[in-house]
């Protein structure tokens, strides 16, 4: 009884706006944002990422994806290389490769992966070399992705947080019913 009391004590005390990882606070010059940890391989982060696009634009709000490849998948880390060699070229074509890696994520395997990042490079008129990531950096960054949801003790895919930049209460919720997802945001941008 006293250690449920006391954890009920704690997720009422207030988060000073040092304790708050940089990682839930949105980008310089935003007010709210959403952060999202995906894996391009996760159904569910397929199913989910056309609704955190549409939230973005209706909000008008930055939405911040970080690489979280889980283990069972065996083409999600190549994938989200191959998303990050794309992110080189322009945030923008690396979001359109996440968003029809997600589109067609049924048709995709570990054999087909190229192929398919192959056409989605001739489609976009950007060549796309045969060894990606030689000197292994985009990689790097995916693992960085990864640490840095472990070290948030992310332990499923999408983990979706609508953060804020505001000193009082509570800074970032975590949205776990995609149906609030809206009403959500509402109360962020309202506190």
């Amino acid at each position: 009884m006293v250690l449920a009391l006391s954890y009920v004590v704690l997720l009422c005390l207030p988060v000073f706006a040092q304790d708050v990882p940089e990682a839930l606070r949105p980008p310089k010059g935003s007010q709210v944002a959403l952060v999202v940890f995906e894996d391009l391989q996760c159904p569910q982060c397929g199913r989910t990422a056309p609704l955190l696009v549409q939230a973005s634009r209706t909000y008008k709000i930055p939405l911040v994806q970080h690489d979280f490849p889980l283990p069972m998948h065996n083409w999600s880390f190549d994938a989200a290389v191959l998303a990050r060699y794309f992110d080189t070229h322009s945030k923008e074509i690396g979001n359109a490769f996440r968003d029809s890696v997600f589109e067609h994520q049924m048709e995709i395997n570990p054999q087909n992966l190229r192929g398919f990042a192959d056409k989605f490079a001739s489609d976009h008129k950007i060549g796309l070399p045969f060894v990606v990531d030689p000197a292994g950096k985009l990689a790097g960054l995916v693992r960085a992705d990864k640490e840095l949801g472990m070290s948030l003790h992310i332990e499923h895919t999408p983990t979706i947080w609508i953060v804020s930049n505001k000193r009082n209460g509570k800074p970032y919720v975590e949205v776990t019913d995609t149906k609030d997802l809206y009403v959500m945001i509402d109360a962020m941008k309202k506190e």
